[in-house]
């Protein structure tokens, strides 16, 4: 019997970066729109915990990839660095007025990683607050484009122990420097001590 969650690993996508039937696999095991299905294929899901970003896709992969990305009814969502600021200003509400514990947070311009320490609230219920918040502080600073801006669902991970905490929290906090952005340090996050408490 595994020990009791104390965190969450939260990846989760802008609007067309990541869809159900991605060929390095996905959180979905049911591709709702017809069209992207008949595209790209069925439903990629995976119980894999690690990244599958960086891993390589056959020719034939890239081509079902590209495939789906064509009958998107609309652009893919990609920030710019004021939509990547504004986005950590919507997740400072949340925070403030759900109290969540976030420990390392990455908003890269089509995704975003986080690692949460565990809430009364599901962790679907956190992101989804997460997410509102940024989409209304867009809006407040007229930057918020006229398409959707993040992806249905996304992937979590639960973490048992300190040790795996702290291992997400480093991958988590290379991320930006990793993709040529500028180091991130955000107020909402809490420096990660090793107690979830």
């Amino acid at each position: 019997m595994l020990p009791p969650i104390i965190a969450y690993h939260c990846n989760f996508s802008t609007y067309g970066f990541w869809m159900p039937n991605d060929p390095r696999g996905s959180w979905s095991d049911y591709v709702r729109c017809y069209d992207l299905f008949i595209a790209a294929g069925e439903a990629t899901a995976t119980d894999v915990t690690r990244s599958a970003a960086g891993k390589r896709l056959a020719p034939d992969q890239k081509s079902r990839q590209a495939a789906g990305r064509t009958v998107l009814a609309h652009p893919k969502m990609i920030f710019d660095e004021r939509q990547i600021q504004a986005v950590g200003r919507g997740f400072a509400k949340a925070v403030g007025e759900a109290h969540f514990r976030i420990v390392a947070c990455a908003i890269m311009r089509n995704h975003v990683h986080a690692v949460v320490l565990r809430h009364s609230r599901r962790i679907e219920m956190v992101v989804g607050h997460l997410r509102s918040r940024a989409t209304k502080q867009l809006g407040l600073e007229g930057l918020r484009p006229a398409q959707p801006i993040w992806g249905v669902g996304g992937w979590h991970r639960f973490l048992h122990s300190a040790a795996e905490i702290a291992q997400c929290v480093a991958y988590v906090n290379a991320n930006p420097r990793k993709a040529g952005l500028p180091a991130q340090t955000w107020d909402f996050v809490t420096a990660w001590g090793g107690a979830a408490s």
